[in-house]
């Protein structure tokens, strides 16, 4: 099936991504540092914003790092990790010159320096038509129960019929567009490991076996393809 057949079928509004496989994929590569398949999967963000352009897929969720993460990985990998946050991620997105940054979770995780980084990009792209959300120190529980929290805060004193879904959906940091209609993930694993689960309470799951460095334009596609079937027989 050529573009042009592909771009007749369904296709999801917000496509979510996580990236696993970077440190087996350097080790696939035969690199004896690690560290250079991460360097790799965050290079790699450039190529899967312009693909998800060409299909007029605006809206994408990407995991980069989860609290979890920060905690208790080794606090050498951790440091690089804070390294492509702060020198890469940013300015692949700044120079993706359609998307907008926004982040999920608790930037006082970072060093200060990854952090501005990530905040001068927030800035500098707030007026871009496409939105990309990071989550970068998130924590899914800690997520939904802040949304609450403010979704709370915006109700007039005794009228709790007004939390409602939509409420608290709008709360959520990230773009516009809350629901994510596709899970993408690499590696081989079919665990969402807490992923924006208030968003994909209905996303499909496509798995790609293969690591997220390796991840292919053609992947993308026969994850849309799967997406376009499973969405065709869900409304017959």
């Amino acid at each position: 099936m050529d573009r042009r057949d592909r771009s007749a079928l369904p296709r999801p509004r917000h496509i979510g991504i996580i990236m696993d496989g970077n440190r087996r994929w350097a080790k696939a590569q035969r690199h004896l540092d690690a560290s250079l398949g991460h360097k790799a999967g965050a290079e790699h963000l450039s190529n899967f914003m312009a693909w998800l352009s060409v299909r007029n897929i605006d809206h994408a969720s990407a995991y980069v790092l989860s609290a979890d993460n920060i905690r208790k990985r080794d606090s050498q990998e951790v440091r690089y990790l804070f390294t492509l946050i702060e020198e890469i991620i940013p300015h692949r997105v700044e120079a993706a010159q359609s998307w907008r940054l926004h982040v999920s979770g608790d930037l006082d995780l970072l060093p200060a320096p990854a952090r501005a980084a990530l905040e001068r990009a927030i800035q500098e792209t707030s007026d871009r038509p496409r939105h990309l959300t990071l989550a970068i120190g998130y924590d899914a529980h800690a997520d939904i129960v802040s949304a609450v929290q403010r979704a709370v805060l915006q109700l007039k004193a005794g009228e709790l019929d007004g939390l409602t879904v939509d409420a608290v959906s709008e709360q959520l940091a990230g773009g516009p567009v809350k629901d994510i209609d596709l899970i993408i993930r690499t590696g081989g694993d079919s665990r969402t490991s807490g992923f924006f689960p208030w968003q994909t309470k209905s996303a499909g799951l496509y798995v790609v076996q293969h690591p997220w460095p390796a991840f292919s334009e053609s992947d993308l596609d026969d994850a849309l393809s799967y997406y376009a079937t499973k969405r065709g027989r869900a409304t017959k």
